[in-house]
């Protein structure tokens, strides 16, 4: 009797293990590094709060914004204006929904709801930080744009980082051309530049605001990547096809 019921017990047992091993091999590590990531970036971004509100604001903070205001020029502080819109919420908000609304048409739904739930998310958590640590803005020098709500962290750099860096990815995601990969991603690393180096040229921002604000955005937007992938390994795994293939021998 032990012997007849061993087989299919043992049977269902292997399969179960093999099962479990497949998924965890296909979840763990995009998992495992999702979480290294952002547990590194929050440590970096507690520690750079705590040098924050140690000080008014750190030698090195003041030292660049005064090597910003002597360095101002009509042509320049034009330029950081157009590019300083790029990182607003709303134009970030629009984006976000039109690129959404094309990868959703496109079939690429699960690509459609990661582009929109990093940046709404991302907004909120920069409300939130900023609630919390309410730093005020630089007075170094007259600012060349209005600006509200507290200083750290940046809301621009953070906006920028989350949304143009998760373009650039779903776009590597959708297409095995490197040339096209290499160009966005450069593309969007110049974008996220730009719009942080505006923040402090118009003297809205200190330096670290905006430090701040890249990586608690890094971390937020390479969290979400990593819930994408896992996800997409986890509906591959459960495929029909897939399952039949793991299903154990009679």
């Amino acid at each position: 009797m032990d012997s007849q019921s061993a087989g299919p017990v043992d049977k269902v047992l292997r399969a179960t293990i093999k099962r479990t091993r497949d998924l965890t091999a296909a979840l763990g590590l995009v998992l495992i590094i999702g979480f290294l990531v952002a547990a590194a970036t929050a440590w970096m971004f507690t520690e750079l709060a705590e040098t924050v509100q140690s000080s008014a604001a750190p030698a090195l903070d003041i030292s660049v914004l005064q090597w910003m205001a002597i360095h101002q020029s009509q042509l320049a502080t034009t330029a950081a204006l157009e590019v300083t819109a790029l990182g607003t919420g709303t134009v970030v908000i629009m984006m976000t929904l039109v690129a959404g609304m094309f990868l959703w048409l496109t079939a690429q739904r699960r690509q459609a709801a990661l582009l929109i739930v990093a940046t709404i998310g991302g907004l909120a958590l920069n409300l939130v930080l900023k609630l919390h640590y309410h730093r005020l803005r630089p007075q170094i020098f007259a600012w060349d744009t209005n600006a509200v709500g507290s200083s750290f962290p940046s809301g621009h750099a953070m906006n920028a980082v989350i949304v143009y860096g998760t373009i650039a990815y779903l776009t590597a995601r959708l297409t095995w051309r490197l040339p096209i990969r290499v160009i966005t991603q450069v593309l969007a690393v110049i974008v996220v530049v730009a719009i942080c180096t505006s923040r402090l040229y118009l003297g809205v921002h200190y330096p670290s605001d905006v430090l701040g604000g890249v990586i608690i955005g890094a971390g937020w937007a390479i969290f979400c990547a990593a819930a994408l992938e896992s996800a997409q390994r986890l509906r591959t795994y459960y495929r029909p096809d897939r399952i039949a293939e793991r299903q154990p021998e009679e």
